[in-house]
């Protein structure tokens, strides 16, 4: 192997300055303009002068009601979509790994949603929600159950967008898992039928253990994916967030104050503090991982 010198090493930072200027530019710079503008108390946005700086902005945010709401909002969404995701995707992806009649296509059919457009997506959810004619009420009635104002009810308002949440995601956690159990190897199983294992066993004691890589790559990339949820909610309840605040989330308040009310500093610090939080339930997951991980 080579030792490497500074014209390779030059050559080597010039092809990567195009990834890295883009990186900088939308990436780097907005997250350190951002924290720097939650500290803006006068800010003439105008004239982009700052007349003051302090930390008035994260006060004034922790005594807002609505971003309080926005955080017990944010908290139920990501308990409400990241396990039940997890646990869906993973039973589906095990079905389609095995050697089933039409395989590809079904996974054609579980990614399409993913890559679907949230608006075309949000049109077709609101009218299975519809309280009159919707097919979730229609399915409901056969079992006796009342219709259910999905879409105007603040009660119904967040298990909705949990719902469409969770099938809109499918997709790329079943591809996923999908690929993590193709790298098993299949003598793992061969011996465990020998030894008469049962197909249970084999799914806990095996398929799990070795998964568990995959699925924490996964719950990784699902708890920050809910903690920025915006898309859904502004399709699919008509650019609000849901009626009475119901569906309002972190990312949807720092949307509010930013582009609706101008507030840049406080929707800056709203912003900074869903940064922090991400971060910290990341770290927690990296060090829970260490210990549960196992790797092949």
């Amino acid at each position: 192997m080579q030792k490497p010198t500074w014209k390779s090493t030059l050559k080597g930072y010039l092809y990567l300055l195009p990834a890295l200027l883009i990186l900088i530019v939308f990436s780097i710079y907005p997250i350190i303009k951002s924290f720097l503008m939650s500290f803006y108390t006068d800010y003439d946005f105008f004239n982009d002068t700052v007349n003051a700086y302090g930390f008035e902005n994260f006060t004034k945010l922790f005594q807002d009601p609505n971003f309080i709401t926005a955080l017990k909002n944010t908290g139920i969404f990501v308990i409400g979509v990241v396990p039940l995701s997890i646990i869906i995707s993973l039973a589906i992806a095990v079905l389609l790994n095995s050697k089933i009649k039409l395989s590809g296509f079904f996974r054609t059919i579980y990614f399409l949603p993913f890559v679907t457009s949230v608006v075309a997506v949000a049109i077709v959810w609101s009218w299975i929600f519809h309280s009159d004619y919707g097919l979730l009420n229609y399915a409901l009635g056969l079992f006796g159950i009342d219709p259910i104002n999905w879409l105007t009810n603040p009660t119904y308002a967040m298990p909705a967008l949990i719902i469409l949440s969770i099938w809109k995601g499918l997709g790329f956690n079943i591809i996923i898992f999908l690929a993590g159990l193709q790298n098993i190897g299949n003598q793992y199983y061969l011996a465990a039928k020998v030894d008469g294992a049962s197909a249970w066993y084999r799914f806990k004691h095996i398929t799990l253990p070795l998964l568990s890589p995959t699925m924490f790559f996964v719950s990784i990339i699902s708890i920050i994916n809910a903690f920025k949820v915006f898309d859904e909610i502004f399709a699919l309840f008509n650019g609000r967030p849901g009626p009475a605040n119901s569906a309002l989330t972190v990312v949807y308040y720092v949307y509010q104050k930013f582009y609706e009310e101008w507030e840049f500093g406080l929707a800056s610090a709203a912003a900074f503090v869903l940064f922090i939080i991400i971060f910290l339930f990341t770290i927690i997951q990296l060090i829970v991982g260490k210990k549960f991980v196992h790797y092949n």
